[in-house]
């Protein structure tokens, strides 16, 4: 089984949620995901691979959690933290071979909860695990009354990434106020933008209708770990080009960048 093929896999199913959602909910919006993802994509996904679905997801999770998404903190590389949480309702008795894939495949803090009486405490648990495992970044991600007591399971992941950059890209005293422009037409004056500083090196890309910022971060010093992580910035020529670019890219996925150079 191939691990980068079925990264590549996992992106374009991604890629095709995304798509979805910038078509129907998130229209013209920015908000995070809270609710189901759409069934026809991940109906595409299981059913373009050769082998069972839970054999090469639990390949695809396990490789991810020990090597892919690995913390590389302790040699001064990025610090990650990708974690699984699970919480069922107390009343089912979960099959040991369940309980073996999800805590060895998938690394998953696996809870029986009691949803019925206590729904509110159950939350309050939820919340505090992914406080813990986002450093404080997320201290709540269940609002009140979202869990009752006809909830019967919870599906929590989480991933912390922080790192430093390979180069000093942008210093504080270069920040420079500047117009922001909506997608309505409307700017919105004296936002702080980073600049680079002067003799600053960035790796840009230009390619029909948009350029392409990579920003990579600090490797780790143990020589077998050749990961390399980065931010890529995309942005488009038009000033109101975001939704097209979007669509472009959910559309055509990393290929994008092979066509159009």
């Amino acid at each position: 089984m191939d691990l980068q093929q079925a990264i590549s896999n996992q992106t374009d199913v991604g890629l095709e949620i995304t798509k979805h959602l910038l078509r129907t909910d998130f229209k013209e919006k920015n908000m995070p995901r809270r609710r189901q993802t759409a069934p026809n994509c991940i109906s595409l996904f299981l059913s373009s691979n050769p082998i069972p679905a839970t054999t090469y997801l639990n390949f695809l999770a396990y490789n991810l959690l020990t090597s892919v998404l690995a913390d590389a903190s302790a040699a001064g590389g990025p610090c990650l933290n990708l974690a699984n949480g699970l919480w069922v309702d107390r009343s089912h008795q979960l099959d040991e071979s369940y309980v073996q894939v999800v805590c060895n495949y998938y690394k998953a803090a696996l809870k029986q909860a009691d949803f019925k009486s206590n729904p509110d405490g159950v939350r309050i648990e939820v919340n505090s695990w992914v406080n813990q495992e986002t450093n404080g970044l997320i201290p709540e991600i269940l609002p009140p009354n979202s869990v009752t007591p006809n909830t019967y399971v919870i599906l929590a992941n989480t991933l912390y990434f922080k790192a430093s950059w390979c180069r000093d890209y942008f210093n504080a005293s270069r920040t420079r106020n500047g117009a922001f422009h909506l997608l309505n037409g409307n700017s919105v004056y004296g936002v702080p933008y980073m600049t680079s500083c002067f003799g600053g090196c960035h790796s840009i890309s230009a390619f029909d209708g948009f350029k392409v910022l990579n920003l990579a971060y600090k490797g780790s010093s143990d020589y077998k770990d050749h990961r390399c992580f980065s931010m890529h910035l995309l942005l488009p020529d038009a000033r109101d080009g975001l939704p097209a670019l979007v669509e472009r890219v959910c559309t055509f996925g990393v290929w994008i960048f092979r066509s159009s150079s």
